[in-house]
């Protein structure tokens, strides 16, 4: 899989995590995200996620992506949290 096919694979994830929030009708607290949404995705890496953002501030994901909340907007946005390697023409 390339990085881009991972980029939207993590936009997807957010995607789902504003289809929540928006069928709550309600503030979704981070936690609540977590058990509902991201936990239960095969994406996620649960465990480097537990290790490294217990408030949940972040989610890592299996590929070099995972998603960060903005607070100031209430939502989750891509962020890069591994080098890629962009002379791997199989990744581009």
């Amino acid at each position: 899989m390339g990085y881009y096919d991972m980029v939207e694979q993590c936009w997807g994830l957010s995607e789902a995590a504003r289809d929540y929030v928006k069928a709550a009708g309600r503030d979704v607290a981070r936690g609540e995200m977590w058990e509902r949404v991201f936990s239960a995705s095969p994406l996620v890496d649960i465990d480097r996620t537990l290790r490294e953002s217990p408030q949940f501030e972040r989610v890592f994901l299996h590929s070099p992506y995972g998603l960060q909340y903005r607070a100031d907007h209430k939502d989750w946005i891509p962020f890069r949290h591994s080098a890629i390697d962009l002379t791997d023409e199989a990744n581009i």
